[in-house]
């Protein structure tokens, strides 16, 4: 019932949290650089959103752009470098930093020019800004994709996986026994947290589009941080811990949607690019960690995972289960 280990990829020797934040890290400094020299020649209110003519259609006071632009950098940039850090390394890990930088360069081109394109205007509302710059930005970003992914260098790719046996509990008769244990993400809450506080900054500095688009997407890092895993006789439940009064789950697969149940170690970057609930072609999966998994293959072909611990015992039970439930259809 235990199972099988995954081989660990080679260290590369690389530092790739600090590669994954210097990107961020300079377009910040960088943004100080250009706000200082300019600072003095800015319109208040300084033209911060252009239309497709080029015509400024939106503005925020110079401090209120200064701080929402250092915040989204902060954010971005010390959440990349936490997910790298704190992940474990695997073949996806460059092109994660290469994202990275694509990212910053998308976000520091615009900001830079448009901190220089106010500069010296007796009114925001006379800044011009051509949409041909964003395709500079866009040129810009795959250009820093490209050096991110140099930079980060060659990863080890990691063996294949190694799923367990199919193991069955022991249950007489009819007795019926259930299963559950909490998994949570103490990197994701702080993820999280850290996006919302950017959201919050970027509202309170007058980016209200950029601010609630991140406090939405925190508020859901947060929810999905720590979810309980049950096994019974009415097959596996996933629902969030802290909206468990309120009986949300994310998923429930009845015993007869299960054509067996395993358990392996789960490598959550290279199989699915990151924490939270993921969906591929051919299968999803529930990740909060790397480690110990519970892996279903439902009988319509896909494949359910789900990183918990103890997952060999839960296999078993959801085993048992389904046999139960093939044996009533007769199958």
């Amino acid at each position: 019932m235990k199972s099988s280990p995954r081989p660990a990829p080679r260290p590369t020797g690389r530092p790739w949290p600090l590669i994954a934040a210097a990107p961020f890290s300079a377009v910040l400094a960088a943004t100080v650089v250009v706000y200082v020299s300019v600072s003095a020649r800015l319109p208040d209110p300084l033209a911060t959103h252009f239309g497709a003519d080029g015509r400024a259609d939106g503005f925020t006071s110079p401090q209120g752009f200064l701080t929402g632009s250092l915040a989204v950098l902060l954010v971005l940039g010390t959440g990349l470098g936490l997910l790298v850090r704190l992940g474990k390394s695997s073949a996806g890990t460059p092109w994660l930093i290469s994202g990275g930088f694509a990212t910053a360069a998308l976000l520091g081109y615009p900001i830079c020019l448009t901190l220089l394109g106010n500069a010296g205007a007796p009114d925001g509302a006379a800044v011009r800004l051509p949409m041909w710059q964003m395709a500079v930005a866009l040129g810009l970003a795959v250009a820093a994709g490209a050096l991110g992914r140099l930079l980060a260098g060659p990863a080890p790719r990691p063996a294949g996986p190694t799923e367990g046996e199919a193991p069955r509990l022991d249950l007489p008769g009819a007795t019926t026994a259930g299963w559950s244990r909490t998994i949570s993400s103490p990197p994701l809450v702080a993820l999280g947290v850290l996006v919302c506080a950017g959201g919050l900054v970027g509202i309170l500095g007058g980016e209200a589009f950029i601010g609630i688009a991140l406090l939405v997407t925190g508020v859901v890092a947060v929810a999905v941080s720590s979810v309980r895993v049950t096994v019974d006789r009415r097959g596996l439940t996933l629902a969030p811990t802290l909206l468990s009064a309120a009986r949300i789950r994310f998923r429930r697969i009845a015993p007869d949607r299960v054509a067996e149940a395993t358990s392996r170690r789960i490598d959550v970057f290279a199989e699915f690019g990151g924490w939270g609930y993921r969906v591929r072609p051919d299968h999803s999966g529930l990740v909060l960690r790397s480690g110990d998994g519970l892996v279903l293959r439902l009988t319509g072909g896909r494949r359910l995972m789900v990183t918990v611990d103890d997952a060999a015992t839960a296999a078993a039970l959801l085993n048992t289960y389904a046999d139960r439930a093939r044996s009533r259809q007769g199958g």
